[in-house]
């Protein structure tokens, strides 16, 4: 099988050339709440509304999941950004801080920023 090499045009060419690593490597955050399991609803309306009406509009935003643990204890975001400096821009916006901070009133997390290391498909 022939592996084809992705083709720029001069423009990108010269605009991958002087972007960071952190400007053109995409990252996938994955944040893990722990919640009682009488806040889980309340904590997964937060978040949606944070990233329905804020999040998904900034520059950089890729796509999201959002998952609940039927056991009621666990609320799981899993975000696709462009870069990690799309999504520190997006952490300065004053604009989700107030979802955020309810947030941490009803549950802690533990995040994490990874790198797509592979992707797999049906066979």
């Amino acid at each position: 099988m022939e592996e084809k090499t992705p083709t720029h045009t001069p423009t990108q060419q010269a605009q991958d050339e002087t972007m960071s690593d952190n400007e053109k490597s995409p990252v996938v955050l994955i944040n893990v709440f722990t919640v009682d399991p009488a806040n889980q609803s309340e904590l997964v309306e937060l978040l949606t509304r944070a990233t329905a009406d804020d999040v998904r509009h900034v520059p950089g935003f890729v796509g999201s999941t959002l998952h609940r643990s039927l056991d009621g204890t666990k609320v799981t975001m899993y975000a696709t950004w462009a870069s990690s400096d799309a999504y520190a821009a997006m952490r300065a916006n004053p604009q989700a801080s107030p979802y955020l901070d309810r947030a941490l009133e009803i549950a802690t997390f533990a995040p994490g920023m990874y790198e797509i290391v592979a992707t797999f498909d049906p066979a």
